[in-house]
């Protein structure tokens, strides 16, 4: 396995009955995406599957087949722990690249949720460039999308934040910049969210209860790009 991760083999034994059959799923996931490379996707699936197998032990009454589920655990746990100190070290040394992909209709995926992991203290600068705002909660006509800008630009400044509003007609990359290094791409750009259904729907006011879009968000750091 490259870059030092200690690799893992397929286990069997987990056992036929009905309540571990989620767990032999989804742990099976686990060391496909593991061997494809696919490390965060791994350690989620492992995470998933190793809860499932200590729902799994605390039903079990023999000792031996206990046994085996801890050692199995244990086995899941050690692999686990060392995807995510080598993904911590990839993040520490700038070379982590992390894809979501946000399915139609899906929640959980506020700016909160997906920016604040990367939003740490050392940020000072954030830019965002979209290129196409479309509509109307965008401020899609232009005097009202000026008048939009400089009530946040105002409304900023009350708390210490300088807004800076730059025009072009000529971008269409949508991403955002932290000047700690890391970058963010959505295919959608900042408009992933669905419109609520009403004033009083769930999600009008907590973005991670608002239905999206189907899109991809990617995450790089730039000393392993071309554009800085």
């Amino acid at each position: 396995m490259r870059r030092g991760v200690p690799g893992i083999m397929a286990q069997s034994g987990l056992g036929q009955d009905p309540e571990s059959t989620a767990a032999v799923t989804v742990l099976k996931r686990a060391v496909e995406l593991d061997s494809e490379y696919r490390y965060p996707q791994a350690l989620v699936c492992y995470q998933e599957g190793i809860d499932l197998l200590l729902q799994v032990l605390k039903g079990t009454k023999d000792y031996t087949k206990k046994c085996n589920l801890r050692q199995k655990i244990s086995n899941y746990m050690d692999r686990a722990e060392n995807i995510k100190k080598y993904l911590d070290q990839e993040k520490e040394d700038g070379k982590y690249h992390k894809q979501i992909k946000i399915e139609e209709n899906a929640t959980g995926f506020s700016y909160e949720s997906l920016f604040q992991e990367y939003l740490n203290e050392t940020v000072t600068e954030v830019w965002i460039e979209d290129p196409y705002i479309r509509n109307t909660h965008q401020g899609s006509k232009k005097e009202y999308q000026i008048s939009s800008l400089e009530e946040i630009k105002e409304s900023l400044s009350n708390h210490g934040v300088l807004l800076e509003i730059e025009y072009s007609s000529s971008i269409h990359d949508r991403e955002i910049r932290f000047n700690n290094g890391w970058m963010i791409k959505i295919g959608r750009g900042l408009d992933y969210f669905k419109k609520p259904q009403g004033n009083f729907y769930l999600g009008y006011c907590d973005f991670d209860l608002r239905p999206c879009h189907e899109t991809t968000v990617d995450i790089f750091h730039n000393k392993h790009t071309k554009k800085i």
